[in-house]
């Protein structure tokens, strides 16, 4: 029996190959060619049209790396052809197609010649129909072909040149296939995708279940019936043998799939930004096509940015989509500016990802998203189920969860809780992967995976190819339509993720709960990866918050006299928000993409700059005297927080003296030990007279690893890096110097050929040795490390994240936690035993370890705390951070949470002198330190009301009073679209707002201006 299924498969196998594919298309007609070669950058396609085409030959090379050829078309049809039953007339344009996976090499769109799109080809997606073409049995159309070279080298990960235009080359990467008229047969079509769907259906059915055999027999049938030689004449015979199988109904208990289109189109990885605007173009073009033909096919699309660049550079298409999002087809999803990692942005960063893409749906489309969208991202932050539901959403997705190393999630549809206990519906589509085909192996994984059975029933599967675009075929909507009620499959709807979300809701109202982050067992290396992008991304987040508190100081205290800069504001805040999509931030995109990420920080800074710079000479006014912007939630140098004053000078010098070949260091507030390695050997804060450093150990130590992960270099860090250490523990110079009335004591050394020079500076009354480490970083595959060895027996570790921070153990008692090798925090990282703990706060690192041992000599503990400054993968760019760096960290002692939370926005938002005449009180004063103002503006709407987003920081519950100091009405809570809602725990009072605020409750106020 067996032998005897695998002789009808192998048979069924090759006469797919050799007989059904080659008779799709039975007769074909070359078409005449003529192109042009743009000579860089691409451009748009009436400006390209008027170009000089020359004769261009059949089958020839082209194609530099990342250029773009246009091709006309050209050609009569055959009176004859399409007149046949069952029979239409197409064009096939392959334009050297050498994997079958659109996206990741050449693609193209067809341009009518008034400059309209008519739809894309890739290699799963050839034809034009000669309907779309203007009528007539004519053909002259254009086709913009873009040479995008293959980096990923069939997923190799080999260092490649092509990332790059500068080391990609000039040589052809493809050759042109088959240009052609073509005359489809349906009948031959259809057959095709009833033979694909009972195969692959049958392949996944059990040996013993009679339905396997049944379509076996039925898939004979269909081949003996038919004739080799004329399979177009045939093809109905053979589709009549398979129609009893193929309309035998779904069983009452089979799991129920809602099928919703999609394409997951990476805003940047493999290809630039560039790029990706005509990957959507192409991809949105296909879909729009295919709706017209299917009036019940939805499509699911996030990511406003997508849609503001199909609006800029498209408008004609834009129109289009905005039709079929009327008409429920397209329907905008997730709510994002991008799908952004969720790891490393921001508080305020996150809020605005919802905020600037909300706002766009809204405003373009009239669509309040109410699914948070990100299919991909590298794991989730524990504050997003608070984010997402203050800005007015109610659903989650993800897949990319699925590919944890270590641990299984044990549900796929779930109450997320994030770290203030707000509990967001969550699902996690069993089908694993966003990119379905509908095949029959996707289908029947999805309902054997699918982990809520006897309590759920419903699971969601996105399908049409996706990271480069391409999106749903017409092939996958005919696997949707004959599986819809298949015996043997599972049930699938098409339909759009809300009528999935409100489906399981009602499906399964007891849910379980998962309990903080969603920490991906993969991909660690992405908190470090591209240094020089986490820096700019870190610099400009706080430029945003700098510049929008005091041109809102500037508006409300210079009166007329200064004029909000919101456009202006918003357009930074985009930029900065699309480089924090999750293959920018991370690190894991080709060399172009970073180096456009470089510049556009440094235009961010620029621009910053000059608006901070404008709105304080608004509100101090012309004058001589030195004042400090004190841009922190905290009281600095004798400034209140958020409020412009002459700042304090210290009367407590800093003590520095020679011993032992090293330094000692002293304020008065803490005091440092340094030995003649630059190391340290001792910290203390005068407070408690606590050492912090272990004994016989050193903190400031740079350790140099082999970093050599087993797949996905950039993106991956593997636990056995540990197993390969060099501690730096030898300098070759330290020598002190006094700057400013600060110690510094200067460190020279060597990591492997890479020069390194720490400064460790001490400022009068500081309560934190700050290290400043330069590098020209010119490893290969190395991970450094710096790391600080306490005495403290921590059994857990507090990193900031967006609006709070987390706790995660420092032991590894189970899978989970030992999976947690390397942790993301944020500006801080805290680590404390009750009474004592300590603070490291950072610059712009945020990949973290954190260790514990028990001494032997004492049977005391050590927790060392470090942090991954830098990494050097070979792919997908194979320079990645080469160069020079500049990354800052702060050791603080004695520190308990609230000092963490304070120490981070020191380190991170610098002291800023400028000269005025008059200082500048704050808008806003809280009356507890627990509540942390994170940011402040004016209202989206132009009204000039005043928005102060607020959070609870220590994890507790607190109470306290914000005040406004200016003439305000009535305060407003509001969503993070500030939209009126209520909020527990906030009174309106006659300055301001009493609050009573849960551990880590956000809220967002509006002051209306009187």
């Amino acid at each position: 029996m067996h032998d005897d299924r695998r002789i009808t498969e192998v048979r069924l196998e090759r006469f797919v190959r050799e007989r059904i594919i080659p008779a799709v298309y039975s007769r074909t007609l070359p078409l005449a060619l003529s192109s042009w070669d743009v000579p860089d950058e691409p451009v748009p396609a009436l400006e390209a049209m008027r170009q000089e085409f020359a004769p261009q030959e059949h089958g020839a090379p082209w194609g530099k790396p990342w250029g773009t050829k246009w091709l006309r078309l050209q050609g009569e049809v055959p009176e004859s052809w399409g007149t046949e039953p069952d029979t239409t007339v197409e064009v096939v344009v392959d334009l050297g197609f050498t994997i079958e996976t659109p996206g990741f090499q050449c693609e193209g769109i067809a341009w009518r010649p008034d400059g309209t799109i008519i739809k894309a080809v890739s290699p799963r997606n050839q034809y034009i129909p000669l309907k779309l073409l203007g009528g007539g049995m004519a053909v002259d159309f254009y086709v913009e072909a873009a040479a995008n070279p293959d980096v990923a080298q069939g997923w190799t990960f080999a260092a490649t040149p092509y990332g790059d235009r500068s080391t990609a080359g000039t040589a052809p990467q493809y050759r042109l296939g088959t240009i052609a008229i073509a005359e489809l047969n349906q009948n031959v079509w259809e057959l095709q995708q009833d033979v694909w769907t009972l195969a692959g259906l049958m392949e996944q059915l059990p040996l013993e279940l009679p339905r396997r055999h049944e379509i076996l027999r039925a898939l004979e049938r269909m081949m003996d019936v038919m004739d080799p030689e004329d399979v177009a004449g045939t093809a109905a015979a053979g589709r009549e043998e398979l129609a009893g199988v193929l309309a035998r109904p779904a069983y009452a208990s089979a799991h129920q799939l809602v099928a919703t289109g999609h394409a997951h189109i990476d805003s940047a990885w493999l290809w630039p930004v560039r790029e990706t605007m005509r990957k959507c173009a192409r991809t949105f073009s296909n879909v729009v096509s295919l709706m017209d033909e299917n009036p019940d096919f939805v499509f699911s699309c996030s990511s406003a940015q997508q849609f503001a660049w199909i609006k800029e550079f498209y408008p004609e298409l834009f129109s289009r989509i905005r039709e079929k999002v009327r008409s429920g087809q397209f329907v905008p999803v997730g709510g994002m500016w991008v799908e952004s990692d969720t790891n490393m942005p921001g508080g305020e960063a996150m809020a605005r990802q919802f905020v600037e893409g909300k706002g766009f749906f809204i405003k373009e489309f009239g669509v309040d998203c109410q699914e948070a969208w990100l299919p991909d991202s590298f794991g989730y932050s524990a504050a997003l189920p608070q984010i997402v539901k203050s800005a007015g959403s109610r659903w989650f997705l993800t897949q990319k969860i699925s590919w944890n190393q270590t641990n299984r999630m044990p549900h796929h549809t779930f109450n997320w809780e994030g770290i203030d206990g707000t509990r967001l519906f969550t699902h996690f589509p069993p089908v694993d992967t966003y990119n379905s085909e509908l095949s029959g192996r996707e289908l029947a994984h999805a309902e054997r995976n699918y982990r809520d059975h006897g309590r759920g029933t419903v699971s969601l599967v996105p399908f049409g190819y996706g990271d480069g675009g391409g999106g749903p075929t017409r092939e996958m909507l005919a696997a949707a339509a004959r599986t819809a009620d298949l015996e043997g499959s599972p049930k699938v709807r098409i339909g759009s993720a809300e009528s999935f979300f409100l489906q399981a809701e009602q499906d399964y109202p007891a849910l379980p709960v998962w309990v903080g982050e969603m920490y991906l067992e993969l991909h660690r290396g992405t908190y470090t990866s591209q240094a020089r992008t986490k820096k700019g991304n870190r610099r400009s987040e706080h430029l945003l918050r700098e510049a929008e508190l005091w041109c809102a100081t500037a508006a409300v205290r210079a009166g007329g006299a200064f004029a909000y800069p919101a456009a202006e504001l918003k357009r930074l805040w985009q930029l900065v928000l699309l480089q924090q999509f999750h293959d920018i931030l991370p690190g894991s995109s080709i060399a172009w993409v970073h180096k456009d990420a470089e510049r556009n920080y440094q235009a961010i800074e620029t621009a910053l700059e000059s608006i901070i710079g404008q709105a304080a000479a608004a509100f101090l006014g012309e004058g001589d005297r030195q004042f400090l912007l004190n841009a922190a939630p905290h009281a600095r140098r004798g400034v209140p927080a958020l409020a412009a004053a002459a700042p304090a000078v210290s009367s407590q010098a800093v003590r520095a003296t020679a011993e032992a070949g090293g330094y000692i260091l002293d304020n008065g507030v803490i005091r440092v030990v340094l030995d003649s390695d630059g190391l340290i050997a001792s910290l203390m804060d005068q407070a408690s007279g606590r050492e912090a450093i272990a004994p016989g150990q050193r903190g400031n130590l740079l350790e140099l690893h082999r970093d050599t992960p087993n797949e996905w270099d950039a993106w991956d860090v593997d636990e056995f890096y540990r197993r390969s250490v060099t501690p730096l523990t030898s300098a070759t110079t330290v020598r002190l110097e006094e700057q400013d009335g600060a110690a510094v004591v200067i460190v020279d050394r060597l990591a492997g050929s890479s020069p390194v020079t720490q400064r460790l500076v001490l400022e009068p009354g500081s309560p934190s040795l700050a290290i400043t480490t330069s590098v020209d970083w010119q490893e290969r595959e190395k991970l450094l490390k710096l790391g600080f060895a306490l005495d403290i027996r921590a059994d857990r570790s507090a990193s900031e994240t967006q609006f709070g921070h987390v706790f995660r153990p420092t032991h590894t008692n189970t899978s989970w936690e030992a999976a947690k090798f390397e942790i993301c925090a944020h500006r801080w990282i805290h680590v404390g035993e009750p009474g004592y703990g300590v603070a490291v706060s950072n610059a712009s690192t945020y990949g973290h370890d954190v260790t514990r041992n028990v001494r032997e000599s004492d049977g005391g503990t050590t927790t060392t705390v470090r942090l991954s400054l830098l990494r050097a993968p070979k792919f997908p760019d194979p320079e990645a951070d080469r160069g020079l760096h500049e990354l800052t960290v702060t050791i603080r002692p004695g520190a308990d949470i609230a000092a963490a939370v304070e120490e981070g926005y020191r380190t991170n938002l610098a002291p800023r002198l400028v000269r005025g005449a008059a200082p500048a009180e704050p808008l806003f004063a809280v009356t507890n330190a627990a509540l942390v103002i994170e940011a402040v503006k004016l209202a989206e709407d132009g009204s000039g009301d005043v928005i102060v987003r607020l959070y609870e920081s220590l994890g507790q519950r607190s109470c306290g009073r914000i005040i406004a100091n200016f003439p305000a009405g009535a305060v407003r809570t509001v969503d993070l679209l500030e939209r009126d809602v209520p909020a527990p725990g906030v009174e309106p009072a006659a300055d301001g707002a009493d609050l009573l605020l849960r551990p880590f409750q956000l809220v967002t106020l509006r002051f209306p201006r009187r």
